[in-house]
């Protein structure tokens, strides 16, 4: 092969560059490597970026049908198109693309009276998320059964990963289904001003399942998902039901595996309001 023509992973890159903009000059853009044939290659490469463009609008689309419901499809797509241009995507993966639109859309001047637009896009791609990821066997209980009761408070679990966990100062989880399900009548009865909502997201048998929590309900389960140990996560002064909440997490297949250590071995995550 002639030494001055690049290698694929290196046509690959350049014409990434140039789909994205990220080329600094003619020689580093992939128009250098592009024949002439009846098109020029801007054009040639035009049709690429355009192609690539409108596959990943699509793919947001996918991952975010009740922000298209709220904004309306002509602004989701010039949204999407921005996000695009500044965000674009960095695996082949067409399911993981998306996953900072929430916060663009916090930044989008044009989308700043909106402001409950981010968390209830927060809520989409954690929908998005469980519905995506792998199927994974949740934990036998019976392991747990065999362990010593001493070593009860030192068990941290390992979350599945059809889990997530969203909250929001509104009720986005309300506003979620009420777009989905095409409800007028509910979402012009939703109160933005409610109380905070405390959701878990995961993969139940009959699909996706949004459940409210309570706010300890909440942190417990972050605290637990986040891998500390069980004595850690409870606390000082845990509420009554404490062990039935953990064992309606086990019963749901929220923990895939769990292990043994001390609280000090552990970063404590933040879970502030």
């Amino acid at each position: 092969m002639p030494s001055d023509l690049p290698s694929l992973l290196d046509l690959q890159h350049a014409i990434a560059r140039e789909l994205w903009g990220g080329a600094d000059s003619d020689d580093d853009s992939g128009v250098a490597h592009v024949t002439a044939d009846g098109l020029t290659p801007q054009a040639r490469l035009g049709i690429y970026r355009n192609t690539a463009t409108a596959t990943l609008v699509a793919a947001l689309r996918l991952s975010y049908p009740a922000i298209q419901a709220l904004i309306g499809a002509e602004f989701f797509e010039g949204a999407a198109r921005l996000f695009i241009e500044k965000s674009p995507p960095q695996r082949a993966w067409l399911d993981g693309y998306g996953e900072a639109f929430p916060d663009f859309l916090e930044r989008l001047p044009e989308a700043a009276a909106l402001d409950y637009l981010p968390d209830t896009a927060r809520l989409e791609w954690a929908v998005n998320a469980v519905l995506h990821a792998p199927d994974t066997e949740p934990l036998d209980l019976r392991r747990l059964a065999e362990l010593e009761a001493s070593t009860f408070g030192d068990v941290h679990f390992a979350p599945n990963p059809a889990v997530r966990l969203v909250r929001s100062r509104f009720p986005v989880d309300a506003i979620w289904h009420a777009v989905l399900n095409h409800d007028d009548h509910a979402m012009a009865h939703i109160d933005l001003a409610a109380d905070p909502v405390w959701l878990l997201v995961h993969r139940a048998s009959g699909g996706i399942d949004v459940d409210r929590l309570s706010a300890w309900q909440w942190q417990f389960t972050a605290a637990l998902v986040a891998g500390l140990p069980l004595h850690a996560a409870l606390g000082a002064t845990p509420p009554s039901d404490a062990h039935a909440w953990l064992a309606t997490l086990l019963s749901a297949g929220c923990f895939a595996g769990f292990g043994l250590a001390q609280a000090s071995d552990l970063p404590f995550p933040d879970l502030s309001p």
